[in-house]
């Protein structure tokens, strides 16, 4: 007799079915996993026979096959555990084989039989929500689960608890959907003195989606302006908050099951390879520039980054999507992300200052930023100088704007363009042609300081964006 359960693999973000299928049969004893495991599916047998042993039970002195099938797709991950045990329990008679069908089963078997949380129950949500399935699941992940929809979700917190519910002596009660707290992280606008300029051009970024780079020496600032950002950004709405937690379920960071409701900012090291920053590596799994879909991306010390590395961003900036193609798989990453980088004007930092500026400048300079490839800055709408504070700006009190007053100001221009087009499809703005028709009289506002686009020598005041239009600059500063 063969047993059948059903569970996934994950291929980025696509869940496939697989069948588990066990069997057992007469022979020298033995226990055989085919259907290209992974050294973590191989492992499974062992944690399998001591949660088996854990309950009670042990496995029967016979020849056991288990076949995953299809047997040409690979199977990676230890969520493989609880659907090969209850094909095994199926086998031999302990739980009936209708008692599982038409359920997708996921979920790592502690050597106490307790179910522990696996990356991607989401997706296997999902999958399981558009075939009309259910999904058995750990009851940590219960809650992330609950979010797929019209789907019945038994949710345990060991095996023993899934056995009785199986066989109806002690029903489990149904997850409730969990959401993530809403909590601003990072530092206020109304904690940074001076550099006005630069906290206009961080506004304009985030009401318009636009990459902005900032340029200025150690100490302006940079840093604290990139990791204010996010207090300004609006709150993801229900479909990105699905999107996002899609990518971090993936990832196995989706805290306690829970939806994400912020908006994430990365901040990888100037010394991530590239397939840490686009994702790859043996099992193609997402980079930060994926984690941080529909978020922010800061890149500090922006030339000290690998050239390569820097340019593998080009199509994701541009396309919104990453293609990671290995020989045993080709897998899609989302990749929507407002690009923030801060860099020195040169290596010693000190370009403006006679007093302090290396004695090879402005060659220094020009060395420095020629470690920048041309097609990236093209991608970068925003470039803003950042001079260093002066010690009579330190001086002066604490600016009385804070965060959520600004929040309020970008979240005005974001919704603006909704009756029009729909929802802004990418934070970051792209505009392959200039608009032809007559746009309205900007609002009447008081003097901004400039901002210099990317891609001309005039400076602009900002209030395209703030009435939440596009730009249509593309290119470098000269």
């Amino acid at each position: 007799m063969v047993a059948h359960v059903g569970t996934v693999a994950f291929l980025g973000l696509e869940a496939r079915r697989v069948d588990v299928q066990v069997q057992m049969s007469s022979g020298a004893a033995g226990f055989l996993t085919v259907g290209l495991p992974d050294k973590a599916v191989k492992e499974s047998r062992e944690r399998v026979q001591a949660t088996l042993h854990a309950i009670g039970l042990a496995l029967p002195p016979r020849r056991i096959v288990v076949n995953l099938s299809p047997a040409d797709l690979p199977k990676e991950g230890s969520h493989y555990d609880l659907p090969i045990a209850l094909g095994l329990l199926v086998a031999m008679g302990v739980v009936a084989r209708d008692a599982i069908d038409g359920f997708i089963v996921v979920g790592e078997l502690g050597l106490d039989g307790a179910l522990a949380p696996v990356p991607g129950v989401l997706l296997a949500a999902l999958h399981a929500a558009e075939n009309e399935l259910g999904l058995i699941c750990p009851a940590s992940q219960g809650g992330e689960a609950a979010w797929a929809g019209e789907v019945d979700v038994v949710a345990a917190p060991d095996l023993l608890s899934l056995l009785n519910h199986l066989k109806g002596t002690q029903l489990l009660s149904p997850p409730q959907r969990s959401l993530a707290d809403l909590v601003r992280t990072g530092p206020d606008m109304a904690e940074i003195k001076g550099q006005e300029t630069a906290k206009r051009a961080v506004e304009i970024a985030a009401a318009g989606g636009h990459n902005l780079l900032m340029s200025g020496p150690p100490g302006s600032g940079k840093s604290l302006l990139a990791a204010a950002l996010p207090g300004i950004l609006p709150e993801l709405t229900p479909a990105e908050a699905l999107e996002v937690s899609m990518v971090a379920s993936m990832a196995g960071e989706l805290e306690g099951g829970r939806l994400v409701r912020t908006r994430p900012f990365r901040s990888p090291h100037h010394s991530a390879s590239m397939p840490a920053l686009v994702g790859g590596g043996a099992k193609a799994r997402p980079g930060e520039v994926s984690l941080a879909h529909l978020g922010v991306l800061f890149l500090d010390e922006l030339p000290e980054f690998q050239r390569g590395v820097l340019d593998s961003l080009r199509q994701p900036l541009e396309t919104g999507t990453v293609m990671v193609a290995r020989a045993a798989a080709h897998v899609s990453y989302p990749a929507r992300v407002q690009l923030i980088a801060a860099m020195n004007p040169c290596r010693c930092g000190h370009l403006g200052d006679a007093a302090q500026a290396c004695s090879r400048a402005p060659k220094c300079a020009a060395d420095y930023q020629a470690r920048l490839s041309g097609p990236l800055l093209d991608r970068i709408d925003l470039h803003v100088d950042v001079p260093a504070v002066s010690a009579a700006d330190l001086s002066l009190p604490p600016p009385s704007e804070t965060s959520a007053i600004v929040a309020a100001r970008v979240a005005a221009p974001r919704a603006m363009p909704a009756p029009r087009r729909g929802p802004m499809p990418r934070p970051t703005a792209r505009c392959s042609k200039p608009r032809r028709r007559p746009m309205p009289p900007a609002p009447s506002c008081s003097p901004r300081p400039p901002i210099h686009c990317g891609c001309r020598r005039a400076a602009i005041t900002g209030c395209c964006a703030w009435r939440g239009r596009s730009p249509t600059w593309r290119g470098r500063s000269r």
